[in-house]
């Protein structure tokens, strides 16, 4: 029998790559996203979203992105990793991100087709561009004042570029340091770890959007209050440790994860 069979599953529920079929929107995050779709229609230019490592920032992404799916007016570019060896480079690849087919290779011109491409798409096709850039922390200080030069273009009623930031929590003192980039933000949010109701709630939805049955109880309420504790509320350690006790339910050949078990796992991981 497999490990689907086993455990009645079309899926896997509790995978750490970003899926947001498996989007868990906890208060934070729900928060998250509605502020960035506000400010994303309202053409206020920069958003800054925070958190720290396994908070769920980069599912959250894509599940932002989803929700602009269906609507044209709406052009969004990703960065998945800034780690650019120079200016020249960065604005390279937004030139080719872009679609931009420049005259020259000089980073003033690039700076000018892009401030074109912008306008073009903004104010004479009608369409809103979103660049959104994960692990900002990456960004040196020269690629922030890139960004704060592309902030820069508009028109008197909005930012012609829409500009997503997500970012570990180790980048804000340093845009604090950067007063003509950090006065720039429209939007600032940190997301939260989720609490224990919260995270009780995340493994059975996860659990569902995988086949499992509503009225199935796999994850007794003193092994969640054991996850709880040892996943502090971060979404990946929670999926991480659910992942190895329905592993550990396959190999053993049981019905229902108890505390007993994830103590054994906690013991095993941390060792």
């Amino acid at each position: 029998m497999s490990y689907y069979e086993a455990l009645g599953l079309t899926k896997e529920p509790f995978s750490t790559s970003p899926d947001p079929a498996f989007f868990y929107r906890s208060s934070s995050h729900s928060t998250a996203i509605q502020r960035l779709e506000i400010t994303i229609r309202l053409k206020r230019g920069l958003s800054v979203i925070l958190g720290d490592v396994g908070i769920g920032k980069t599912t959250m992404s894509r599940a932002l992105l989803q929700t602009f799916a269906s609507d044209d007016d709406y052009i969004f570019h990703i960065i998945l990793d800034p780690s650019y060896s120079s200016e020249f480079q960065f604005l390279s690849s937004l030139v080719k991100m872009f679609g931009i087919k420049p005259n020259s290779r000089t980073t003033l011109d690039y700076k000018e087709e892009i401030e074109k491409h912008l306008y073009r798409k903004g104010v004479e096709e009608n369409k809103t561009v979103v660049l959104l850039i994960d692990e900002c922390q990456k960004l040196s200080t020269p690629f922030l004042e890139i960004l704060r030069t592309l902030l820069n273009y508009e028109t008197n009623e909005y930012k012609l570029l829409q500009l997503v930031m997500v970012s570990q929590m180790e980048l804000l003192p340093r845009i604090k340091k950067v007063k003509n980039f950090y006065d720039r933000i429209a939007l600032k949010y940190i997301i939260n770890p989720l609490d224990e109701e919260e995270t009780k709630e995340l493994i059975e939805f996860r659990l569902q959007e995988a086949g499992i049955s509503h009225s199935k109880k796999i994850f007794t309420d003193g092994a969640i209050e054991r996850i709880f504790e040892y996943a502090e509320g971060f979404p990946r350690k929670t999926a991480i440790i659910c992942h190895n006790a329905l592993e550990a339910l396959v190999m053993h050949d049981k019905l229902v994860v108890d505390e007993a078990m994830i103590d054994a796992i906690i013991k095993r991981e941390t060792i």
